[in-house]
């Protein structure tokens, strides 16, 4: 009988062990992978992982002539998923503008044939990683 809890036990950890190994592990929330998942987004129509990379307070804004418009975290998410898997016909420049430990400010360009969207991407480091928590776009 002792033997037989043994070998039940032996099987229980192994299957633990080996669920525990079949998961994914979550991506590393870097300040690299926070932009270039953002730009996949925004440029591709990729929306693999910008859930995981908004933080749920974040504000977009958007300067169309005079007037701003202000969308929240789920709006922009409803947005992009109409335009999954577009590729938007542009070339992508990337600047950071301001980095410390703490908060990085990162400069997107999407220069289409007649425009520039430029996007103004504020970056914190929550601890658990990087975070998008503000988006200014303005178009030239």
């Amino acid at each position: 009988m002792k033997n037989l809890k043994s070998i039940m036990l032996g099987l229980a950890l192994l299957v633990v062990c080996g669920a525990a190994q079949a998961t994914e592990p979550a991506p590393s929330l870097t300040k690299n992978y926070v932009i270039h998942t953002y730009i996949y987004a925004l440029a591709k129509g990729q929306l693999t992982g910008m859930g995981d990379i908004v933080d749920e307070n974040a504000k977009f804004s958007l300067l169309r002539g005079k007037q701003i418009l202000s969308f929240s975290k789920g709006e922009v998410m409803d947005n992009l998923k109409l335009t999954k898997n577009v590729v938007m016909d542009c070339t992508i420049n990337t600047s950071v503008i301001e980095s410390t430990p703490d908060f990085t400010l990162v400069k997107v360009d999407m220069k289409f044939t007649n425009f520039v969207r430029s996007n103004y991407i504020t970056l914190v480091n929550t601890g658990a990683g990087w975070k998008i928590t503000n988006v200014y776009s303005v178009f030239k």
